[in-house]
């Protein structure tokens, strides 16, 4: 489980439920139905006809199984995978079984595609290079279009508000208009809270982890890949590992001495 995401999310909650009960001891205030059916409804509209719908769900979905059983990624470790799968076929242990050994499933197509032995060298390094770059770029994609749904929920907010200002206006005469100005006027700005709400709790920090993840994922394909051309030409483990920690901070780098 990704403690540290749901952590933030529930640090987002409870900072905004306790400013709203800071401001007005009656919660009720901030509650309008129509408010809030302008806001979702239009954002679920302009989603439908911007996206297809079934995409969205599935992002939604992957960044929900990211949340609940996505873990930061522990570079080190696949280091020390690729270390042993290397060594392993340095050996001279048999390619098929290699693939077993493989942890991650990147590196797992990689081993299988120099166990099949029907690809050359060049061709299976060029291969995960696609496989790599499209992946990045898929996944980005679909970061990028949850962010792009960032964008409804203010608008629709101030559509919202400006209904809500139009009817305000228009009902306003009688000696009782000016007691009805307040009342008014925060229903017509509950519309532009729900909007800022929606678009900075949810979607843009939904987008933002899902970049980050894209980014992280990407990395983590960048070291396997240069740690398949190790394999393929059986490098000296530690030049394999000095070359791969090349790719992380000095904090995260690992000891070829660990594994000597």
């Amino acid at each position: 489980m990704n403690i540290f995401s749901i952590t933030g999310f529930l640090i987002a909650s409870v900072v905004f439920f306790a400013g709203l009960r800071m401001a007005s001891a009656n919660m009720l205030i901030f509650l309008d139905y129509p408010s809030m059916f302008i806001v979702l409804g239009g954002t679920f509209a302009a989603t439908a006809i911007s996206f297809q719908l079934d995409r969205i769900s599935l992002i939604l979905k992957i960044f929900v199984s990211h949340i609940i059983g996505g873990r930061k990624i522990n570079y080190k470790k696949i280091i020390q995978n690729i270390a042993s799968v290397s060594e392993a076929y340095r050996t001279g242990e048999a390619a098929e079984q290699l693939a077993q050994k493989a942890e991650d499933p990147f590196l797992r197509e990689g081993v299988q595609l120099i166990a099949d032995g029907v690809l050359d060298n060049e061709l299976i390094i060029k291969i995960l290079e696609d496989r790599a770059h499209n992946m990045n770029y898929k996944r980005s994609e679909d970061a990028k279009k949850i962010k792009t749904l960032g964008k409804y929920p203010p608008a629709f907010g101030m559509m919202g508000t400006t209904i809500g200002m139009i009817v305000l206006l228009a009902n306003l005469g009688g000696e009782d208009a000016i007691k009805m100005i307040g009342p008014a006027m925060g229903v017509c700005l509950i519309t532009t809270l729900y909007g800022v709400v929606v678009a900075n709790l949810v979607f843009i920090p939904i987008a933002e982890n899902l970049i980050e993840s894209c980014k992280e994922t990407h990395v983590k394909n960048l070291i396997i890949l240069e740690g398949v051309k190790h394999i393929l030409i059986k490098s000296n483990p530690v030049l394999l590992i000095e070359d791969l920690n090349s790719f992380l901070i000095p904090s995260e780098r690992m000891d070829w001495r660990e594994i000597a």
